[in-house]
């Protein structure tokens, strides 16, 4: 057996032990999913707090304190929906890949996490555009939904047009740790991958016996 296939038996094997510890957990917890979906609510409005007290501490005691305050609660709410979602996707993904013959489909099935990490970005944008225009309204601070489009857009397009600009670094890093929550599959996967490795790795060191 090469060292490659060695690898992905060891991944499958790690995958298989997970996918039944979570199943297990489902459904010894009573309302598992409920508890999930707030774990990840208050998970991404962590996420929201750390990013914005590292990176725009002035903006709460500027005249749109309140909006950033109030902004965290729509945020938390609308990432707590994309991880769940992409929790369902990666147990489908992981049971297909898991039932795979050959390797080249167990990647490919993997890989569509990577998707769903450059979906998250998108989506973190989407949700501050629509937390920010439905806190406009509560503040009486009415904006349309496309000047927050265009606000958002435009910030985005000047992390890579400029990317060593301070402010710019800020942003990116403000975005990574919004969509941290979202790439908990893809760590995951890496995670594993990495520790079959270490195994196949001390395997080939250590003799056998």
């Amino acid at each position: 057996m090469s060292g490659a296939t060695t690898i992905i038996t060891h991944w499958r094997a790690s995958l298989e032990h997970s996918l039944g510890w979570f199943n297990a957990r489902a459904k010894k917890t009573r309302f598992f999913y409920a508890k999930l979906i707030l774990f990840f609510v208050v998970l991404n409005l962590a996420c929201y707090w750390w990013a914005l007290l590292t990176t725009y501490p002035q903006n709460l005691i500027s005249h749109k304190g309140e909006e950033y305050v109030l902004m965290g609660f729509p945020v938390a709410v609308m990432g707590a929906m994309f991880d769940g979602l992409s929790l369902l996707i990666t147990i489908y993904v992981i049971k297909r890949a898991l039932a795979s013959t050959s390797n080249a489909s167990y990647m490919a099935f993997l890989s569509v996490d990577l998707l769903t990490a450059i979906a998250a970005t998108f989506w973190v944008l989407f949700a501050f555009v629509v937390s920010g225009w439905l806190v406009g309204f509560v503040l009486v601070r009415p904006e349309t939904m496309e000047a927050r489009m265009v606000l958002y857009e435009g910030r985005l397009w000047q992390v890579f047009l400029d990317p060593l600009n301070p402010d710019n670094i800020r942003n990116a890093y403000f975005g990574i740790v919004m969509g941290a929550s979202a790439l908990l599959p893809t760590i995951f996967h890496a995670a594993t991958a990495a520790r079959a490795v270490v195994m196949v790795s001390k395997e080939s060191i250590i003799p056998q016996k």
